[in-house]
């Protein structure tokens, strides 16, 4: 799986190619700044991105930018974004075109490996992989609009987990209830989002994306 790597920071840098290498993924470019990261993702076209958002010139978004203007130029290229914060704009443009293959992870979450190249190979292959905070603070508002505001607590809980890109024997076991239950509450979640019937890991891709962009 070849991967482009955005990441000023050389040790952190060196120590991703050495893991992600470890892991058999093919780093075909490691870049340490936002004009570089674009040219690199329109080039190379990879498997993933791996990108964190405050990147030179000016170590404010230039890395979330350059992901988000290289998936208007290469659509639907998978972007996972690895920083310290959550720049909500952007994090919210980043999921806009609901074309799947996204993810947003905390380094300072980051604490599992097995967990981390997961969520790469899980947005690799278009799903999604969101950090619970980021979750949290892209959805602090209400929601009253239809048809996310017909959702049930349980349903939205359900949905928040999914969000995360768990499966629904780990929703089962995080909610203690059976995954019976789970699979019931992800049924009226996509039917009252008026998801297609399809395959089902494409419909959860559909409901998660739709889930963060409320507004």
């Amino acid at each position: 799986m070849r991967v482009v790597l955005g990441e000023d920071l050389v040790l952190l840098r060196d120590g991703l190619i050495r893991l992600l290498g470890a892991y058999g993924f093919d780093v075909v470019e490691a870049v340490d700044n936002g004009p570089s990261l674009l040219a690199a993702l329109v080039a190379h076209k990879p498997d993933v991105a791996v990108v964190d958002v405050r990147l030179p010139p000016t170590f404010t978004d230039e890395g979330l930018r350059a992901a988000i203007e290289a998936r208007k130029r290469v659509p639907g290229l998978p972007v996972l974004v690895l920083s310290q914060y959550v720049e909500q704009l952007y994090a919210r443009e980043l999921l806009s075109d609901r074309a799947g293959g996204v993810g947003y992870l905390l380094k300072d979450r980051v604490s599992d490996v097995t967990q981390f190249v997961d969520a790469i190979r899980r947005v690799a292959a278009g799903g999604t992989a969101m950090d619970p905070e980021v979750v949290t603070q892209l959805l602090a508002r209400n929601v009253r609009d239809e048809p996310l505001g017909s959702l049930t607590p349980r349903e939205r809980e359900v949905l928040g987990l999914m969000a995360e890109g768990r499966s629904n024997a780990a929703i089962a076991t995080r909610l203690f209830v059976g995954e019976k239950a789970v699979g019931k509450h992800t049924a009226n979640i996509f039917g009252k989002l008026g998801l297609p019937q399809c395959d089902d890991d494409n419909r959860r891709v559909l409901a998660v994306l739709a889930y963060l962009n409320q507004g």
